[in-house]
C-alpha cells in the first residue's frame, strides 16, 4: 500500500474513533456539570464542635440567657475593682483622667450635659456584665473568672446605691432580679405602629421648605485659616 493510501485510511479510521468517543465522552460532561448544579457542598470545612461553638457564644440578654454559673460579693469586687480597674475608672468610679465614669449622675438626664453612667442610663445589667466580661480589664480582656465579673459587677451596684449591703452576693439565680433604676425609661421600638402613617409609597414633595439662607461664612470671623498650609509645630 502506498504512503497516501495508508495516511487516507489512517484517517478515516481516526474519525471513526473520534466519533464513536465524542458521543460518550460529552455525556460524561453533562453528568458531571450535572453533578455539580446539584451538590450543595464544596466539600469544605466541617461542622464547628460543641466546645468551639461556645467559646464564642459568650453575649448575656437581658432576661439572663447566656449568664454563665457562678457568683461574686460586692466585698470582693470592691478589692478587685481597686487593684484591675481603679487606675482607669477612679476609686470609686468617678473615672481617672478622661476614661469613662461608671458611677452617680442620678438626676442629671435631662440636664443639658446628662452625665450617663451604669447606674443613671443603663436599662439593663446584663450590658455591664456582658462587656466586663468580654472587654475587661482594658489591655488584658478575658483575664476574669466568671467569679470575678459577678463580683465586679455587684461592686458596681454597690457604688451606684442600687444594692446597699457590702455582702450582697450576685449570682445567676438572683441576676434577673435586679431592676436598674432607668430601667422605664427605654420602650420597644415601635415605629412600624407610630410612624407608619408617613411611609408611603409615593411621598408628597409639595410645599417643601424653602432653601435655607447662608447669613455668614466661616471666613468673616477669622476661624478659616487664609494659607493651605498647617501651622508650623515645634
Amino acid at each position: 500500500m502506498s504512503r497516501s493510501a495508508k495516511a487516507t485510511a489512517f484517517a478515516l479510521l481516526a474519525g471513526v474513533a473520534l466519533v464513536a468517543a465524542t458521543p460518550q465522552g460529552h455525556a460524561q460532561q453533562i453528568a458531571t456539570q450535572a453533578t455539580t448544579k446539584t451538590s450543595s457542598k464544596l466539600g469544605l470545612g466541617r461542622p464547628a464542635l460543641p466546645e468551639e461553638i461556645k467559646a464564642w457564644d459568650t453575649d448575656v440578654r437581658p432576661d439572663g440567657k447566656g449568664l454563665p454559673p457562678g457568683k461574686g460579693t460586692v466585698k470582693q469586687g470592691d478589692a478587685l475593682f481597686q487593684e484591675r480597674c481603679a487606675s482607669c475608672h477612679g476609686e470609686f468610679g468617678e473615672g481617672a483622667g478622661r476614661w469613662p465614669v461608671l458611677a452617680g449622675g442620678a438626676g442629671t438626664l435631662k440636664a443639658d450635659r446628662p452625665d450617663k453612667t451604669i447606674g443613671s442610663f443603663w436599662p439593663d445589667l446584663s450590658t455591664a456584665f456582658d462587656y466586663i466580661k468580654r472587654a475587661m480589664p482594658y489591655g488584658n480582656a478575658r483575664s476574669l473568672s466568671d467569679d470575678d465579673v459577678y463580683a465586679l459587677t455587684a461592686y458596681l451596684l454597690s457604688m451606684n446605691d442600687i444594692v446597699k449591703d457590702e455582702n450582697f452576693e450576685l449570682s445567676d439565680k438572683n441576676f434577673t432580679s435586679i431592676k436598674m433604676p432607668n430601667a422605664a425609661a427605654f420602650y420597644e421600638d415601635d415605629r412600624e405602629t407610630a410612624e407608619k402613617q408617613f411611609w408611603k409609597k409615593d411621598p408628597c414633595m409639595k410645599d417643601c421648605r424653602a432653601a435655607p439662607k447662608v447669613t455668614g461664612r466661616a471666613i468673616s470671623v477669622d476661624v478659616t485659616p487664609d494659607s493651605k498650609a498647617g501651622p508650623k509645630v515645634d
